[in-house]
């Protein structure tokens, strides 16, 4: 289910020497076209480009690093509460930055909905992080709290996974350079919507990095967003459907504002708001 492009692995690795971050970010992440697709939506609504990022949920501050990385004086804010992951991403990826661009990132260990940061253009709630609000109460609140760090005409942008594979378990396994990744839906109930999600990491020497990432969540609909969204006072709330590659039939990474779209067994979409 949520996927990303593969990326080149250095061949040797196995469940002992191997790095749980660095597969993930591997493996899952695509911060080079969240970068693309944030500014796009941004300018298209504010008619400027976008300067200030807010990254939820940070873990690693990946998505906070690259928009330092590839915006023009941009600045981020990365906001966790688990200290491993930030401190991770303080070394790594934060490291890896000239001395310049270090100094307009700012990592938080915080919570975030109580967190303080500047107003920013952009917020966002990425990997489906914000799925462990499991109420309607406790979703509404950090939507709300995602507002108020906003400017004036900011965009608070999430994403969200969906379909009927979403709702059964199964396990989805991708051969990468130097290890497998395998998407483990371990437990979906339909009552209550919660969901138990696990990645696991292989190797070809045999040896399998269980459970490297656990995730207790509630499934979220579309339409249910929509509506917290708006609740929660966002002036404007679109969905951005993935297009379809009309030779493979596949998700080719183009996302576009629909107001329906057709059945589809599993689906990435994002939703924004504007405040």
């Amino acid at each position: 289910m949520p996927t990303a492009r593969a990326r080149r692995r250095p061949r040797g690795l196995n469940a002992r020497r191997a790095d749980k971050y660095d597969l993930y970010q591997r493996s899952v992440q695509q911060p080079e076209a969240d970068v693309s697709l944030l500014r796009r939506l941004y300018r298209a609504r504010a008619g400027r480009p976008p300067r200030d990022l807010r990254e939820d949920f940070c873990g690693t501050a990946l998505l906070a690093c690259e928009w330092v990385r590839r915006i023009p004086n941009g600045r981020a804010w990365g906001i966790d509460l688990d200290p491993e992951p930030l401190e991770w991403g303080r070394e790594r990826n934060l490291g890896a930055l000239p001395p310049a661009k270090q100094q307009r990132v700012h990592l938080l260990r915080a919570d975030v909905r109580s967190a303080r940061t500047p107003p920013v253009d952009i917020t966002v709630a990425f990997n489906f992080s914000y799925f462990l609000f499991k109420t309607r109460p406790e979703l509404l609140a950090y939507f709300k709290k995602a507002r108020t760090s906003l400017r004036r005409g900011g965009l608070f942008a999430i994403d969200v996974y969906g379909g009927a594979d979403a709702q059964r378990r199964q396990t989805e396994t991708r051969e990468l350079e130097g290890f497998d990744y395998e998407w483990d839906q371990d437990l979906f109930d339909p009552i209550t919507h919660d969901v138990t999600n696990h990645i696991h990491f292989d190797f070809p020497d045999g040896s399998r990095m269980r459970r490297a990432f656990s995730y207790e969540w509630r499934l979220w609909s579309l339409p249910e967003l929509q509506e917290l969204l708006r609740e929660a006072g966002f002036r404007d709330v679109a969905v951005y459907w993935e297009n379809t590659d009309t030779k493979t039939n596949e998700g080719n990474g183009v996302f576009t504002r629909r107001e329906h779209a057709p059945d589809d067994p599993a689906w990435i979409a994002y939703v924004a708001g504007i405040r």
